[in-house]
């Protein structure tokens, strides 16, 4: 059984998805100095808007782009739903607790659960069948589609929207991270020898998915395949990954096989990239262990900001983009390199079939999925 993605529905501070890419494309950055709370100082952020994003209308934004670019109409009972975020609707959590004096109204607390997004969506678009909300941190995003993917190889619906929304600014993950030591304080430079941590941005990308054979018979437009995954963890720690990387390269070597590719296979890589002095170290010894021959790579958070568990969906996106304009993104934000690998640092014209995208998520959570542009006939 072959998947494809026939819509897609994304938001990230840059606007849509083509905006977004036209942006990326000529090295801008979303990323602006801002104070959304009085009582913690102006950090770089990547803002949907002026505020920070509630989660459940980043969700019903994305998802309506998801179902009209499909040219699908609703209700679509029969439509799986996977739909992630590793922080859901904790900006509501922190408010119940935000003034001790005063009791909470709790009255709507059961719309604020972690599988609220996946209910959102399935109540939008009338599903009456599985409905999966994956938390895997930064991972989540590819988890989703992953799990999607399962649900049609299953039997258990021949179509479904996945992928995954964050709304991560707020006063509780902002101080998070900064105790942790990991949050820049001028900008995003992945893979630079001058980074100095993760700026966080608000995004949601999801897509339908479904069966080459539904989506061929309905005359639907065809963004790409996917191919396979590879899903592991550490077990080693809840915040710092093993940098003995067993896990993250049994990702990637599971993600090749399930593939049927090799690693001379694949055009380019959009790693997980957070620009963090540990990750970015860490993924580049994967990538060098895995392709020693070399293979084009660039991540766009420094563009984009590091959306958390939307971050892997922003990356399928984007991988989608790249199989569309025959085009790879450059890696926005990097001027001095540290490692040596195949870095993208401007718009690159190339042929562009086979792609990577990886998430590598708090707790050792480790994810890389292959994306394929769309052929009638396989060749692989």
């Amino acid at each position: 059984m072959r998947i494809v993605i026939t819509g897609i529905g994304f938001r990230s501070a840059f606007g849509d998805l083509p905006t977004t890419w036209e942006n990326i494309l000529v090295g801008r950055s979303a990323l602006q100095l801002l104070q959304p709370f009085i009582d913690l100082p102006p950090l770089p952020l990547a803002l949907v808007d002026s505020q920070p994003q509630h989660v459940l209308k980043l969700t019903r934004t994305v998802v309506a782009k998801a179902i009209l670019d499909a040219g699908l109409s609703l209700p679509l009972p029969d439509c799986g739903v996977s739909i992630g975020s590793s922080r859901s609707c904790q900006s509501d959590w922190e408010k119940f607790t935000s003034n001790p004096a005063i009791p909470p109204d709790l009255t709507t607390w059961l719309d604020t659960l972690p599988h609220s997004p996946a209910i959102e969506t399935a109540r939008y678009i009338g599903s009456r069948t599985a409905l999966l909300a994956p938390m895997a941190a930064c991972a989540t995003g590819i988890w989703s589609l992953a799990q999607a993917v399962g649900l049609l190889h299953s039997g258990v619906c021949e179509r479904a929207i996945a992928g995954a929304v964050e709304a991560p600014i707020t006063p509780l993950t902002i101080t998070g991270f900064s105790q942790m030591g990991a949050l820049a304080t001028t900008g995003c430079y992945p893979f630079d020898r001058s980074r100095e941590g993760l700026v966080l941005g608000e995004a949601g990308a999801v897509f339908i998915l479904e069966t080459a054979e539904l989506a061929l018979a309905r005359g639907a437009k065809i963004y790409g395949e996917v191919l396979g995954f590879g899903l592991t963890n550490d077990a080693h720690q809840m915040c710092a990954m093993d940098i003995a990387g067993t896990a993250g390269f049994s990702a990637i070597e599971q993600c090749l096989q399930r593939s049927q590719l090799s690693h001379t296979d694949i055009d380019y890589i959009h790693a997980h990239g957070t620009s963090t002095l540990l990750n970015d170290r860490y993924e580049s010894q994967l990538i060098q262990q895995v392709f020693p021959a070399g293979v084009a790579i660039s991540s766009t958070k420094g563009a984009t900001g590091h959306t958390l568990g939307a971050s892997g969906a922003v990356g399928i996106a984007l991988c989608l983009q790249a199989i569309s304009t025959q085009t790879l993104p450059p890696c926005v934000g990097l001027t001095d390199p540290e490692f040596d690998l195949d870095l993208v640092r401007k718009a690159r014209a190339t042929s562009v079939k086979n792609l990577l995208c990886f998430s590598f998520g708090f707790g050792g959570q480790n994810a890389a999925i292959a994306i394929k542009k769309w052929q009638p006939k396989s060749n692989s």
